[in-house]
């Protein structure tokens, strides 16, 4: 049969309907969005070893989803792995939550996480581990994504390891 990677383990979706294109500055949403992934994935923030983020290098959105990381991870957002996929494959709009779910399981499946390609002028508010550059190797049992759409939709999905 097929090898199973991973399993989905907790997702959340919320919508703030804050604006046809921008994120709340809060990040209200989409904190909502990871606190129910969290919670329906019975995990504790500290266990998530990568997140890959909506990701789309605008400065409010890369400074918002920090912020709800560190809000909701606390202290281990600085020891988690986080990267984007999307300075690599562009946005592909409606298929990105495909595309980026994909690279979380690929990091499960190959104890690698992606590299944030072209990121070459940190933003001081954007002070986590953004893997610049550079794929690593790295232990990932469970990971993260979130995405943000157009009209305040927002989706978190968490992975875990198959045992």
């Amino acid at each position: 049969g097929a090898k199973i990677y991973c399993e989905v383990i907790g997702y959340g979706t919320s919508n703030d309907a804050f604006d046809m294109i921008a994120l709340h500055e809060t990040g209200r949403g989409l904190k909502r969005a990871v606190n129910a992934a969290i919670r329906k994935a019975g995990i504790d923030p500290a266990e998530i070893d990568y997140i890959n983020p909506h990701g789309s290098g605008t400065p409010l959105n890369d400074r918002v989803e920090t912020l709800v990381f560190k809000e909701v991870m606390g202290a281990a957002a600085y020891r988690t792995t986080i990267s984007s996929v999307k300075p690599i494959t562009g946005h592909c709009m409606g298929a990105s939550g495909s595309v980026e779910a994909l690279a979380c399981v690929m990091a499960i499946r190959d104890q690698k996480v992606p590299p944030t390609i072209n990121y070459t002028t940190p933003d001081p508010e954007c002070d986590l581990d953004y893997v610049p550059n550079v794929a690593r190797q790295h232990r990932v049992k469970v990971s993260m994504t979130t995405s943000v759409g157009l009209g305040g939709h927002n989706s978190c999905l968490i992975f875990r390891e198959a045992e």
